[in-house]
């Protein structure tokens, strides 16, 4: 989910029980390049119609991020009632010709939990996905959204079960249900979710936090180049970020996108076998199985993420022979150094950027810190009741810039509020973690357990760096 720009708060913003609303202009960067100068008054048109609405059903604007809104309600029945009369009003308006606007929106019910003059938590995290499944001009609602709104639905509008579907960053299924409204389009292709296209990408357990500048610069490269590599020590968020690309451009694959786990493999020539069994590729007797592999590759148009590739340097050549096989093929690589592959393209995975010493005493502001997001998200995850004060601001933000930015060390620190506050944990982090920023593959294990100590010492857990 994007960092919204605060908004101009036509309302104060609600807590406890809330519905959050997200929109999004499809096809914004084909507007923009067909209209030119004249997207600027289009996409204030399409704010005006938007605000009008929000304005009109008591919604407060928590923020925008370019073409993107995000609104909050403490009514479902008032966010529908938006969300509607905004649909109605880009439908009537009168575009340039040969042009609509035509906005996907989603909407959620749950946990209203501010930081700053920001929401977070799963549930804020919950309805940005559901936006994102939805196509122009639909609206989108969750099980929880709909239980408070079915009996109350805006005169002409009625709802649609579209069924279960796998959300990037979600656990479990949602189920998901649109909202046919009199007079406007009914008919849209399946969600845009996981299910659009085949894939085994795992189910995440936590929220995928900030980062969207780099997804954005991946996810560019990867429109170029055929076989790219995500380098960086243990600890920066390889895997993840690998993850989170791959799940929002599935979508762009017809043969959709498929994980490798190369982390408990120690023998370099087991590496096709590990890719076939990843691909529900079977083994054909008498064939060796790369040459199964590339055959299955052929005519593939897919994505394939291979993780944890450093310890298995020597199977470099296997990634070599399937791109130079299949000419479809996509492969995006973690691996704490860069293989030095044909076509290889190396991205170098920065730790987070901590917060500015600056903004230390604006808690809104420091609450926008990719770092301090991370920290609170998964602090809210063992407390829910914490929150950035300006008692434990200063602590939170040392914490995150002594950690170096990495998230997993930020990650377990913040697991830690259970039992520490964040004053309480300060004056037990010795030091800074900087040394790891060196490639731990050129360490014994020892060394890298040793650079991990500072950690593990302070809160008693395992600092596991293949992260």
């Amino acid at each position: 989910m994007g960092q919204f720009r605060p908004g101009k708060g036509m309302a104060e913003l609600p807590t406890g029980t809330v519905t959050f609303l997200f929109t999004d202009i499809e096809g914004s960067t084909q507007l923009l390049r067909e209209l030119g100068d004249g997207y600027a008054s289009v996409w204030k048109q399409h704010q005006l119609i938007i605000r009008e609405a929000l304005a009109a059903a008591g919604g407060a604007e928590v923020g925008t991020e370019g073409d993107s809104f995000f609104a909050a309600f403490s009514s479902a029945p008032g966010a529908v009632r938006a969300a509607v009369a905004a649909q109605r009003g880009l439908a009537a308006h009168v575009w340039p010709p040969g042009h609509s606007v035509r906005v996907r929106m989603g909407l959620h019910t749950g946990d209203g939990v501010l930081s700053g003059s920001d929401y977070v938590g799963m549930d804020v995290h919950r309805a940005a996905r559901i936006a994102s499944a939805a196509h122009g001009g639909q609206l989108i609602v969750s099980e929880a959204t709909r239980a408070l709104i079915e009996h109350s639905l805006p005169a002409g509008a009625r709802l649609r079960d579209l069924g279960k579907h796998r959300l990037k960053d979600i656990l479990q299924p949602e189920h998901l249900y649109d909202l046919i409204i009199d007079g406007l389009p009914a008919e849209f292709p399946p969600p845009r979710t996981l299910e659009a296209r085949p894939n085994n990408l795992p189910l995440q357990l936590t929220s995928f936090v900030g980062r969207e500048d780099q997804i954005g610069e991946i996810r560019e490269l990867l429109s170029r180049v055929r076989l790219l590599t995500l380098t960086g020590p243990g600890g920066t968020g390889k895997t993840r970020l690998a993850l989170q690309v791959a799940a929002e451009t599935v979508r762009d694959y017809t043969d959709g996108a498929f994980f490798v786990d190369l982390s408990p493999v120690t023998d370099p020539g087991l590496v096709p076998a590990v890719i076939a069994r990843a691909l529900g590729v079977a083994e054909v007797a008498g064939v060796p199985i790369l040459e199964t592999l590339k055959a299955h590759l052929q005519h593939k148009e897919l994505l394939l993420v291979v993780d944890n590739f450093e310890q298995l340097v020597a199977a470099g050549g296997v990634v070599e022979e399937l791109v130079s096989t299949a000419p479809r093929l996509k492969v995006l690589i973690t691996s704490r150094v860069v293989l030095a592959l044909r076509g290889e393209h190396e991205y170098v995975v920065p730790p987070l950027e901590p917060p500015d010493p600056k903004s230390i005493g604006d808690i809104e502001t420091l609450s926008r810190s990719e770092a301090v997001r991370l920290f609170t998200e998964r602090a809210l995850a063992v407390q829910p009741r914490f929150r950035i004060t300006t008692d434990n601001a200063q602590a939170v933000a040392e914490i995150t810039a002594r950690l170096d930015g990495l998230p997993l060390a930020i990650e377990l620190a913040a697991t830690r509020v259970k039992v520490l506050t964040p004053q309480q944990m300060l004056p037990r982090l010795q030091g800074s973690l900087s040394l790891l920023a060196s490639s731990g593959r050129t360490l014994p294990g020892r060394h890298r357990q040793a650079r991990a100590e500072p950690v593990q010492a302070a809160f008693g857990f395992q600092w596991w760096l293949d992260a």
